[in-house]
């Protein structure tokens, strides 16, 4: 007979109600920071690894989805840094999985501004634009300050209305 141990039974099912509302938010916003959609798809995964394991934490946090999000592009950058250091074997250059196409629902050409800004632009515009954080929790989130957040939204939104003559269109109509 086998033990029975309810908060960890609680637990699985809180986070299992966590990670089905909130996996594909969290892919969508990662794919659009790095591009690459196996890569993403890792990088989520592991992020919400993470997540299970500090779940008292992640769920007390003001904002999980953008925890696991942030979590995720930690573990990218790591990655990055870790790669960079590596000599490879040939001396040839590494070849990588060619870019998947975002989910239906967002506009690729959307899709190709926001990449074409500074990471903690692409960042911010994620952050607050598609989970709707506040400032507050942004900063947080990304350990800045609010009037930092403020900046880079500014000039994210400055350099997409550049780009998109539609993304103009419509902030003017507003």
């Amino acid at each position: 007979m086998l033990a029975r141990y309810p908060g960890v039974e609680r637990k699985g099912a809180e986070f299992a109600e966590f990670y089905a509302a909130a996996k594909d938010d969290c892919l969508r916003v990662v794919l659009v920071s790095v591009g690459d959609r196996p890569l993403a798809e890792d990088l989520v995964a592991e992020a919400f690894t993470r997540a299970w394991i500090s779940w008292r934490t992640v769920r007390a946090h003001p904002a999980p989805r953008a925890w696991v999000v942030r979590t995720a592009l930690n573990v990218h950058v790591s990655w990055w840094r870790r790669r960079r250091r590596e000599v490879l074997a040939d001396g040839g250059p590494s070849v990588s999985a060619p870019a998947a196409d975002p989910p239906a629902p967002v506009d690729e050409a959307l899709v190709r501004a926001i990449r074409a800004l500074p990471l903690r632009q692409r960042e911010v515009i994620a952050l607050r634009v598609f989970f709707d954080l506040d400032t507050e929790t942004t900063a947080r989130t990304l350990g800045v300050s609010p009037g930092t957040v403020g900046a880079h939204l500014h000039r994210a939104l400055a350099a997409l209305r550049a780009q998109l003559p539609s993304f103009r269109d419509q902030e003017a109509h507003r």
